[in-house]
């Protein structure tokens, strides 16, 4: 007898469904069939376990499991319910009269316990848009798949519940997730704040800027300055996640397997520091079978790098097409996948090996020539990508031992909002783009005007200063987010002033 059921493979962050024949006929042997991995392959074992368990039987006979599209590589240990459930249908040892209704997921262990499995979201949108009435799933992953409003999701905890579900002996709890409710009760809910950070005003302020522009940032300074304090704060003041923006970051961490399975929805913008001994491939993703990487986990968030020059060169280098792209295309011979990379990168580093380059009180030891091999780690194309460069300098006493309160994220973040409402108003009718440092020379030209005096002060800073010509068009984009803070239609000298502030890595001499 031939008997179907559906499951799901995921590729990037979408999925396609996947019909799972099962025919038993007379002879004897077991064959998978339609590029199943070894994962798949080595079903027989805990199916077989699985059902003697819970008091089935694997039949003895001929069983011939097609799994189509045949030209599709499947993956992974998710596909053992699907084929249990389709062995006992076509041996007539369950009834089989709804299996088209469902999408049916499962790694089994082998007492017929039901594991979690990955990349439950994008199964769950997929069977939505396919109009299949429900999910059947490990009760681990319910309530992410259940997110999905117009999908019946069922979690069950072993092969037994599902079984007897078909037979129609029990009926399983259905999961029901209030998805914008679950969305509004954390979204604002954070374990850090702005105002835990003393001293440092000049650097909340470049990094309001930066929050504000999507601007990229470095941020320079000794061993304890408050680096890493500062940026571990960043996505505190970002803009609140949109529900879209929540589902599609939800989606990446589900493909990752880095799903929390407590939580139904990612509520919080992400926030990746990988160590420096990262590979490339974890940092951008791909691999055998490819998975995302951290600039994709980092994706609406935040990915800090801290110790920059640390990192090996090759690895900084393939950021570069992902930060103009926001997008990460991983080809191979017989596919293609892509993972969205929006992310805003925040960097930190020492001025130089010692740590004390600048310093006001410690003096440094190493030489010129050191100082100046250590910062060309960073390499021009990398560093042309980064719009603020600033040099945190140690908070003095005083300022750490003040009572009084300092400014909370809630504040900044108001001011944030209502400048990236001014650009979303800007950039409505332009494609990808949403926000200041996402505009090209073109769109440069049409909304960075300034006037004579701002002309001069460039000019100055260009030939005085020693700033390179490739900050020209950098400083104008950080000036423009300063007049949106400034609810400024205009670029005003002062704007410009503060902008080229921010440029230090680019001046002439600085390091030497």
């Amino acid at each position: 007898m031939l008997a179907k059921t559906y499951g799901s493979a995921v590729y990037g962050i979408k999925a396609i469904t996947i019909t799972v024949e099962t025919d038993v006929s007379q002879g004897i042997n077991f064959f998978i069939v339609g590029l199943p991995d070894n994962a798949i392959k080595e079903s027989q074992q805990r199916v077989e376990s699985a059902l003697r368990a819970n008091g089935f039987k694997l039949p003895g006979k001929r069983i011939v499991i097609n799994m189509a599209p045949a030209d599709i590589r499947k993956e992974g240990s998710a596909y053992d319910l699907t084929i249990a459930l389709g062995i006992l249908a076509a041996s007539d040892q369950i009834k089989c009269e709804n299996f088209e209704k469902y999408i049916i997921m499962g790694e089994l262990s082998l007492d017929g316990g039901l594991q979690p499995i990955r990349g439950v979201l994008p199964i769950a949108n997929q069977a939505g848009k396919e109009k299949f009435e429900g999910f059947i799933l490990p009760k681990q992953n319910a309530r992410e798949a259940a997110v999905v409003n117009d999908l019946k999701v069922y979690g069950a905890e072993n092969i037994k519940q599902v079984i007897d579900f078909f037979n129609n002996n029990t009926a399983l709890e259905r999961t029901i997730v209030d998805t914008e409710a679950e969305f509004y009760q954390s979204i604002n809910k954070s374990d850090v704040d702005f105002s835990d950070v003393k001293g440092q005003e000049n650097v909340k302020r470049a990094i309001e800027v930066a929050a504000a522009g999507g601007h990229n940032i470095l941020m320079l300074g000794p061993p304890g300055a408050g680096k890493t304090m500062l940026a571990k704060r960043i996505p505190t003041i970002l803009p609140p996640f949109t529900l879209q923006e929540a589902l599609e970051t939800t989606k990446i961490h589900s493909v990752a397997g880095k799903f929390e399975r407590h939580t139904s929805l990612i509520t919080q913008r992400p926030f990746r520091a990988p160590h420096h001994t990262i590979s490339d491939v974890a940092l951008v993703g791909g691999g055998t079978y490819p998975q995302p990487g951290e600039i994709s986990l980092a994706h609406n968030g935040v990915l800090f790098l801290d110790e920059l020059p640390e990192f090996k060169r090759t690895v900084l280098e393939v950021m570069r097409q992902p930060l103009e792209d926001r997008i990460v295309t991983i080809s191979r011979a017989k596919f293609t996948i892509a993972y969205p990379a929006s992310f805003m990168l925040v960097a930190s580093m020492n001025p130089c090996p010692c740590g004390y380059y600048n310093h006001p009180e410690r003096e440094c030891l190493c030489t010129p020539a050191l100082v100046q091999k250590y910062l060309s780690k960073i390499s021009g194309p990398l560093l042309d990508r980064i719009d603020i460069h600033l040099e945190v300098v140690p908070v003095p006493f005083s300022k750490l031992s003040e009572i009084h309160d300092s400014e909370t994220s809630e504040t900044v973040r108001t001011r944030v909002i209502k400048a990236r409402k001014i650009q979303e108003q800007r950039f409505k009718n332009i494609l990808k783009v949403y926000c200041n440092a996402q505009m090209s020379s073109k769109l440069l030209r049409q909304y960075c005007n300034i006037d004579a005096a701002g002309e001069e002060m460039l000019k100055n800073a260009v030939n005085k200063i020693g700033l390179s010509a490739r900050a020209y068009d950098r400083i104008l984009k950080v000036s423009r987010t300063i007049a949106d803070l400034d609810n400024s239609e205009k670029i005003e000298p002062q704007h410009l002033a503060e902008a080229i502030q921010y440029r230090n890595l680019d001046r002439e001499g600085w390091g030497s």
